[in-house]
């Protein structure tokens, strides 16, 4: 079978838009310099020429991609010069995802990812040999293909499948959470930047220095910074509202009757991703600071066959919602119970985050000083670096007690409960029996201070998870009833005790 022809289309469209934003620039900068018929008569073609040569590149893409699925295997053939074979047993695949980008949509097609379930590691290049992706077909043949390749129930002609019950859905008000994140302060530095340099295009770079300048004397230099961070932290919330609406709206989570998890979110790109639930290992409870202080969290799975590149969403099952949503979606798809009382790592844990908080404070302060000696700051400049220099040490002392209070761990039931971090506050809860290993750490200062960091490897989500400042016998017996037989060989035993020949006592091997 070929991809949709329309493919075509949405490519001609894309380098379109594209072509066009960088023409935009390259028109003003030699018009500038000659003229505007001038610029447009070299750029207008060039843009022409650039979009039919992608139009024709995949065209010649499209007349040379074939699939087809057999009674055992999905196979795949594309390229003219260089050919790609490709072909997946039917019995391996475990994932079937679908999106749709704004063109697409217009189109009625979809992009189909086909996987085997192989994580791929972070930071890899190029795609997966276990993973086939058909871009586009249209959406009835994507959703045929996911319906056939995980022996779902198709959908109905009214767009509902048939056992499919929905353990969470989208909630408008979930929308106040999304500002509060340090994404709010980024996007707005983004879109300054952006300014700065669409206005450098045109010639106005000055633009904003002799604006800034006006309006500090009309209304004073404290009112100006107070507006302009105002306006800075405005403009921070617009975009994140707008990211988080486009990636999230429609969401719903679903729990199909074959034992898959679906997440279908989005607004203009729409995505579908499949989990299949046997090869579900646990569940992460994520709460930024931000999102902390207003009761809410977001959930993400433990899982094989995602990505565990910490920029890629796929992993997450629910977006920032209050603590109670959160908890009930890690109880329904994990079998977890969010909210327990972990064990309490040392005072040495906490003293070794103050000690940093202190350092950092120091080198702040001494930064400030030689600005405000050194350095020719004005007053005005020298009194706001202060105050946000004494601010910023006050946070850091704060942050370093609650990352403290944020460490705990414990055995709950089949799972593994792990918690750390302040700014990024995470639990994790893992299924014992997917650790497959355990890396002990102990660094010179963690030595002088009883301490150890202890972390449990999987081939699940990041592969990874630790607990770390744990007290460093305490954490060695609790590794080892975690997963009974695994620390063992490299632990030593005292030799029983001669009034009670039952007792052990575990040791580290030093």
């Amino acid at each position: 079978m070929a991809l949709h022809p329309d493919t075509v289309k949405v490519t001609a469209i894309w380098v379109f838009g594209i072509a066009l934003g960088g023409a935009i620039p390259t028109t003003v900068g030699i018009g500038s310099g000659t003229s505007y018929g001038v610029a447009l008569a070299w750029v207008v073609p060039a843009v022409l020429l650039v979009v039919l040569a992608a139009a024709i590149a995949d065209h010649v893409r499209w007349r040379h991609s074939r699939y087809r699925v057999t009674p055992t295997r999905m196979e795949q053939h594309k390229g003219m010069i260089f050919t790609t074979k490709r072909s997946l047993a039917r019995e391996r695949i475990r994932t079937v995802d679908l999106s749709a980008d704004p063109v697409q949509r217009l189109f009625g097609l979809v992009k189909v990812s086909i996987g085997t379930g192989e994580q791929v590691e972070a930071g890899g290049r190029g795609q997966s040999p276990q993973t086939m992706v058909l871009d586009p077909v249209s959406r009835d043949e994507g959703e045929r293909l996911r319906a056939l390749l995980l022996d779902r129930a198709p959908v109905g002609a009214d767009g509902a499948e048939p056992g499919v019950r929905v353990l969470a859905r989208w909630d408008p008000a979930w929308l106040r959470f999304a500002p509060l994140s340090f994404w709010t302060f980024a996007l707005a530095g983004i879109a300054v930047g952006g300014l700065f340099q669409v206005l450098n295009w045109f010639g106005r770079e000055s633009l904003p220095v002799d604006f800034t300048r006006d309006v500090v004397e009309r209304i004073g230099a404290t009112q100006t910074l107070v507006l302009f961070a105002l306006v800075f932290v405005l403009v921070g919330v617009v975009a994140t509202l707008a990211i988080t609406v486009e990636a999230w709206w429609a969401y719903r989570l679903e729990r199909e009757p074959g034992g898959t998890l679906r997440v279908r979110r989005g607004l203009l790109t729409t995505r579908s991703v499949s989990i299949e639930e046997q090869r579900v290992r646990g569940v992460e409870i994520v709460e930024p600071l931000g999102v902390r202080s207003a009761g809410a969290a977001r959930v993400d799975v433990v899982t094989t066959g995602l990505r565990a590149d910490p920029k890629s969403e796929a992993s997450t099952l629910l977006p920032a919602a209050p603590m109670t949503v959160a908890a009930s979606v890690a109880a329904a798809v994990a079998g977890v119970r969010p909210g327990g009382l972990l064990r309490r790592h040392p005072p040495a844990a906490r003293t070794r985050r103050l000690r940093w908080a202190i350092a950092a404070d120091v080198v702040l302060a001494a930064v400030v000083v030689w600005l405000a000696v050194a350095s020719p700051v004005r007053d005005f400049w020298a009194v706001v670096l202060t105050v946000l220099a004494a601010a910023g040490c006050v946070v850091l002392l704060m942050l370093a007690g609650d990352a403290y209070r944020s460490l705990g761990h414990d055995l709950d039931g089949e799972f593994l409960v792990a918690r750390k971090g302040s700014v990024r506050r995470a639990t994790v809860y893992l299924q014992r029996q997917g650790i497959i290993g355990w890396r002990v750490s102990q660094s010179v200062f963690q030595r002088r201070a009883g301490l150890l960091t202890l972390t449990a490897t999987t081939a699940a989500g990041a592969r990874s998870y630790s607990i770390i400042d744990a007290d460093e016998h305490e954490v060695l017996e609790f590794g080892a009833d975690a997963v009974p037989g695994l620390l063992d060989p490299f632990l030593v035993r005292d030799p029983p005790i001669a009034d009670d020949p039952e007792e052990v006592v575990l040791h580290d091997g030093r």
